[in-house]
């Protein structure tokens, strides 16, 4: 079993359980679903009658398509965050990333005369009552958090997993690395500290200097990084057995997690082999 961190310099963790070797300047590319506001009505009707938050938005695209839905300046929904009353846990410090739940939500008949804060605040409660159930709380207990702590734990696995069957496993994976002392090495954690969402990380985007930068800091990051649903609650306090401490998506529907590095070095080799069979110009 493979129980020390790999050199920084020969391979390093992403997003959605993909590696790349530095050493040879692979990069993995990845791509960002956008769900717009949901119309209703005919086509004469343009005014939204529901907002569609997607799971793992991030809070600051959460403002951004409440500020559009409610026809705000761009800002608005952020800037009353300090005065919504938010009901948060003590941990969050009155950020409400992790807690604005994903779900679609009904917007009034006339959204303009409508406080972001309101909106804020029904979705806060929404993953209240979600994530504050006994079988969540038992669950986080279990694995020695709390539900904070086990919503961000969630917002790592809804970034990292490329299908709900694999939530678990990374879940997993999270637990096994925390066990063992070895950092995350997460590209979603990394990424948030960027704000940005591309998988293009470099030798030195590693070496930023940010409590989210889980190459350089160990544990988990202080906030959640994203908003997760209830499938990456699941996974993050109901996580199966196992002994796992990497993984990588060698090709679409086939992620492969394993405790051996030099099986996890194989399948690397073979998931870098199937991008430049799938894409031969970006070898050269």
């Amino acid at each position: 079993m493979q129980t020390n961190t790999p050199p920084r310099s020969t391979i390093r963790l992403t997003r959605r359980g993909r590696l790349v070797l530095v050493a040879t300047g692979a990069v993995v590319a990845g791509t960002a679903v956008a769900v717009p506001l949901l119309v209703l009505g005919g086509a004469e009707e343009t005014r939204p009658t529901a907002l569609v938050i997607p799971e793992g938005w991030r809070a600051s695209r959460v403002y951004q398509a409440v500020d559009k839905a409610l026809a705000l300046p761009p800002g608005s929904t952020q800037k009353s965050v300090a005065k919504a009353g938010l009901r948060l846990p003590d941990d969050a410090d009155g950020n409400p990333e992790g807690y604005l739940f994903p779900a679609t939500y009904p917007l009034p008949a006339d959204p303009g005369k409508t406080a972001p804060q309101k909106l804020l605040s029904v979705m806060v409660d929404t993953a209240n009552r979600r994530f504050n159930g006994a079988p969540v709380a038992a669950g986080a207990q279990r694995n020695a958090m709390n539900v904070y702590q086990a919503v961000t734990v969630a917002s790592i696995v809804q970034a990292e997993a490329a299908t709900k069957a694999d939530m678990g496993k990374v879940a997993r994976v999270v637990f096994n690395r925390l066990a063992r002392g070895m950092p995350l090495q997460m590209d979603s954690t990394l990424n948030y500290a960027l704000n940005r969402s591309t998988l293009k990380t470099t030798v030195g985007d590693t070496g930023l200097d940010s409590p989210y930068n889980s190459y350089r800091r160990m544990g988990l990051p202080p906030t959640p990084i994203g908003n997760p649903g209830e499938d990456a609650m699941h996974a993050a306090v109901n996580p199966p057995p196992g002994d796992w401490l990497y993984f990588v998506t060698v090709r679409p529907g086939d992620t492969r997690f394993t405790a051996d590095f030099a099986e996890h070095q194989r399948n690397v080799a073979e998931f870098n082999a199937a991008q430049r069979s799938a894409n031969p110009s970006a070898a050269k």
